[in-house]
């Protein structure tokens, strides 16, 4: 497992902001060592553990672009040309003979170019007379043809490590010829739900009682990033429990997860929990929703402290620990692009922190879209996730929004993937 130090995510000012939390993350987080390798079917969301080398070239030989005819530029004048059609190429198939001067062979999308001819003519833009074709003036040398090694040369870097895995990179690597990818482990999650006022679904829901939203939210979006999780249930309020529940996760996995339970209130036990075998730096981070996340080391392993709300785990889950599992996997940092869209509403917030608004998407008559706010803004309101598309992410110097304003739109699809 990754081993982290004590102090690893040590800040000393009052509030962290987005900014910050990335950096400590990426300065002083070690991502795990192992690797294994994996079939390409199974290799989807994965993090390459080491370059991916072309073994050939892509493609691997000059074939054409398109169906028509292939010809030497050379044999081409001024006005339209007569050649003889001495042949028919198609894709699979190897040249039998080289194009002489006068001759054009009639070929298909790639099929391989016969020795001596460089340039391809669209079947659509030229004419048959018997057995011979009549080209146009006009084209470039080389047009319609794709070279040997134009999209990945041999001995070339076709993947670096470190990227995640998407179908076109495994695409990429079919094309290769490649059959098997070296990844890193998966990163091992542990997760817990923290409180005496929460129950697992299911269960008879006892006065003053909440079902257990949290880890299943977890569970989506840990699954989303290709992890190993340990789904360990609820930690009840006993605090020599927690304890031994908390120490004894760390040891066999990277990351511990809960939710709950980190705020400054007396009866917030996780804090103590983790302090009595690890070392806990009580971020406040500057954001909302989901301002108190508490961060820190437990025997070795990365611990974090979600909020109990669940908006405030999703948005922290996205801005935190998201770009932490990435570092622990090894994984290239993959920055949160917002969209510009217009606002259709008017907010006032504070300076000097991120805030997060739940917005649903229409489209304008001019084609762009207009971020409109859920009427509801608290934090343990599910339903401003679900009757949403994403978040419109207001920067630490806003203090007002306007109608008709332009903002940054972040899609769920985006967050949790």
């Amino acid at each position: 497992m990754a081993q982290l130090i004590d102090d690893c995510f040590a800040f000393g000012g009052p509030l962290l902001s987005i900014e910050n939390v990335e950096r400590l993350i990426a300065e002083r987080v070690e991502p795990v060592a192992e690797a294994e390798t994996v079939a390409l079917k199974n290799a989807r969301g994965r993090v390459l553990a080491r370059d991916v080398v072309a073994p050939i070239d892509l493609p691997p030989f000059d074939n054409s672009a398109v169906d028509g005819y292939a010809v030497r530029h050379a044999d081409l004048g001024g006005g339209e040309t007569t050649l003889a059609v001495v042949g028919r190429l198609t894709a699979g198939r190897a040249a039998g003979r080289a194009v002489t001067p006068g001759e054009a062979i009639r070929i298909f999308t790639g099929a391989p170019m016969p020795a001596d001819a460089d340039t391809v003519f669209m079947q659509e833009d030229v004419r048959l007379e018997g057995d011979a074709v009549v080209v146009p003036p006009g084209l470039k040398p080389g047009a319609n043809r794709r070279l040997a090694g134009e999209d990945v040369a041999r001995g070339s870097v076709a993947l670096p490590a470190g990227r995640r895995l998407q179908p076109h990179d495994l695409g990429m690597a079919a094309a290769l010829g490649l059959q098997t990818l070296a990844v890193r482990r998966r990163v091992r999650v542990a997760i817990f739900s923290t409180g005496d006022e929460i129950v697992e679904p299911g269960a008879p829901l006892r006065e003053a009682a909440l079902y257990d939203a949290n880890r299943e939210l977890l569970r989506g979006l840990l699954a989303r990033l290709e992890t190993q999780v340990s789904d360990l249930g609820i930690l009840r309020d006993d605090p020599a429990g927690l304890s031994a529940r908390l120490s004894a996760a760390a040891e066999q996995h990277d990351l511990v997860l809960t939710s709950g339970g980190v705020s400054t209130g007396e009866a917030d036990y996780v804090r103590d929990a983790v302090e009595s075998s690890g070392k806990l730096v009580f971020w406040r981070v500057a954001i909302k929703p989901g301002r108190p996340v508490a961060m820190g080391v437990l025997r070795g392993a990365a611990f974090v402290g979600l909020p109990g709300n669940p908006v405030a785990v999703f948005v922290t889950f996205a801005r935190v620990v998201r770009p932490l599992l990435l570092r622990l996997a090894g994984a290239t940092p993959e920055a949160l692009v917002a969209l510009p869209v217009k606002s259709g509403f008017a907010y006032k917030k504070k300076k000097g922190r991120r805030e997060y608004v739940r917005v649903a998407l229409t489209r304008r008559a001019d084609g762009s879209y207009e971020a409109h706010k859920h009427p509801q803004d608290g934090a343990g309101v599910i339903s401003s996730l679900t009757a949403t598309d994403g978040l419109a992410e207001l920067d630490d110097d806003v203090t007002d929004v306007a109608v008709g304003q332009t903002i940054g739109f972040l899609p769920y699809a985006l967050l949790s993937g």
